[in-house]
C-alpha cells in the first residue's frame, strides 16, 4: 500500500518543515534539469543522476555532469548505449566529473545495455517487476552496474513523487537529517508533516541537512525569526 498523505503533527515541526523546504526544498532532479514523470526518458534520467550523486563527489558536480551528459544527447538509454565511451567521458569532463569519469562511462555504457536489454530502455517496466515493493525495487535497482545502495536510495527517493507505491521513502541519510533539525527521525510521521507531492522535495532537504551544517544553521535560523516575531 502506498503512503495515504495527510497533514498531523505539532505545530512546530511542521513549521520547521515549511522552513526547511523554503529554503532547501529542491530536488536533485530538478536541479539537473530533469521534469520528473512516470514516463521512459526521465525516469532513466533519474538513474543516470542517481548513479552520479552516488561518488564521493559534491553533488554540484553530479548534477552538472549529468546536464552535460543530457546535452550531449545521452538522455535515453538507447542513446546512452549507442554514444561512444570517449563521448561520455568528455561530457562528464565538461560537468567537472573527471575524477571517476573513465571508470564511470563504462558504467553508463554497460547500465544502458541493461536497461534496454531487460527493460526495453523503460524503467516501468522495473518496477512492475518488483511488483511496486519498494524493497525489492531497490533490490533490482542495485542491478544496474554502477548502482549500488547509495544509487538506489537516491533514485527512490526522488522517485516517490511519480511512484507512489514506494513513499514514503526516507532513508537513514535522510533521516539523519531530520535529526539534526530536530524532527522526527521516523519516515511515517515525517511524511505526515507534508503533502504527499512534497516527499520527494522534504527527502532532498532533510539530505542536504545532513550533509551540510549551513542547512541545520539556517532553520536554527529561521527558528530565532519567529521567536523574535512571536
Amino acid at each position: 500500500m502506498g503512503w495515504r498523505g495527510g497533514h498531523s503533527g505539532r505545530p512546530d515541526e511542521r513549521t520547521t518543515v515549511r522552513d526547511l523546504l523554503g529554503e532547501h526544498g529542491r530536488t536533485y532532479a530538478e536541479e539537473a534539469g530533469i521534469r520528473l514523470r512516470d514516463t521512459p526518458q526521465p525516469l532513466y534520467e533519474l538513474l543516470v543522476l542517481a548513479h552520479l550523486l552516488s561518488a564521493r563527489i559534491r553533488a554540484a558536480t553530479a548534477v552538472a555532469a549529468a546536464r552535460a551528459l543530457f546535452d550531449a544527447g545521452m538522455r535515453d538509454a538507447r542513446r546512452m548505449r549507442d554514444a561512444t565511451w570517449q563521448q561520455r567521458v568528455d561530457a562528464l569532463g565538461r560537468g567537472g566529473y573527471r575524477r571517476y569519469d573513465e571508470r564511470t562511462s563504462t558504467q553508463l555504457g554497460d547500465a544502458a545495455e541493461l536497461v534496454l536489454d531487460r527493460y526495453g530502455g523503460d524503467l516501468r517496466r522495473l518496477r512492475e517487476e518488483a511488483g511496486g515493493e519498494p524493497d525489492r525495487v531497490r533490490e533490482l535497482l542495485r542491478e544496474v552496474p554502477g548502482i549500488g545502495p547509495a544509487g538506489a536510495d537516491i533514485f527512490l527517493r526522488e522517485v516517490q513523487g511519480v511512484w507512489p507505491d514506494v513513499a514514503p521513502y526516507l532513508d537513514g541519510k535522510a533521516l539523519d537529517g531530520a535529526r539534526r533539525v530536530k524532527l522526527p527521525a521516523d519516515p511515517g510521521k515525517l511524511a505526515r508533516l507534508v503533502r504527499k507531492e512534497e516527499l520527494p522535495s522534504l527527502a532532498a532537504a532533510l539530505v542536504r541537512a545532513a550533509l551540510d551544517h549551513h542547512v541545520v544553521e539556517d532553520v536554527e535560523e529561521a527558528h530565532a525569526r519567529h521567536a523574535d516575531a512571536a
